[in-house]
């Protein structure tokens, strides 16, 4: 009988990141301060990819990627039901940190383990060529994906300026959007921005509905 890796070497890649554990037994840093729990949703038919940050506190209780006010803003965005977005099928879900890297000192949430994206990413992108779609959601995912696509982004490109800049380049493959989190705590930086709500989140449903559409056929 062939081997997974052989049979389906997605699903064989996909496994040996869910059972990661170099975050505790060989971390850079500090070691992930619980244990690891890796969250993540691919598939070889998706062709929209959600590209985040890493899980929360809550979703790494749930292992379900956005299961919280910050997945009911982003789905809102998207124009997405809950059973489509988590629909491996047609959404795939990677975040740059696969696991909750744990609180800082004034209780956020860490940065993105790097572990994650050294050993990882790479190889997992190179499995998906069928991805169409990237929404970078977060600066982490803004420059790993625009520097690996040949597209790096200037140090210093305010978070407005990223995503006018790459929501006007669509001409190429697989097209990079950037998104804000959709955390909450954003929410000030979304009124002093009407524009992307008025501009960009209307745009953001078509492409969306395309990429779907591309998949099995209309929603």
């Amino acid at each position: 009988m062939p081997s997974l890796e052989n049979d389906d070497p997605l699903g064989a890649y996909v496994e040996n990141i869910r059972a990661c554990r170099i975050c505790v037994e060989q971390p850079q840093g500090p070691p992930l301060p619980h244990e690891p729990r890796p969250v993540l949703r691919v598939s070889a038919t998706a062709r929209l990819l959600i590209a985040g940050q890493a899980p929360g506190v809550r979703v790494h209780a749930s292992g379900l990627p956005f299961d919280d006010a910050s997945g009911d803003r982003l789905r809102q965005w998207m124009g997405l039901s809950r059973e489509t977005f988590y629909d491996p099928s047609r959404v795939a879900i990677a975040p740059m940190g696969f696991c909750f890297p744990g609180h800082d000192a004034a209780g956020g949430d860490r940065p993105p383990r790097r572990e994650c994206r050294a050993r990882w990413h790479d190889g997992l992108f190179a499995l998906t060529p069928g991805i169409e779609i990237i929404l970078a959601v977060g600066r982490p995912a803004q420059d790993y994906h625009c520097a690996r696509l040949g597209r790096p982004l200037p140090k210093n490109l305010a978070l407005g300026d990223i995503v006018r800049r790459l929501f006007v380049d669509q001409a190429k493959t697989p097209r990079l959007i950037a998104l804000p989190h959709p955390s909450w705590r954003n929410s000030g930086w979304l009124k002093r921005n009407p524009w992307f709500d008025q501009e960009i989140v209307p745009r953001l449903r078509e492409v969306v509905a395309e990429a779907l559409d591309s998949c099995f056929g209309a929603l």
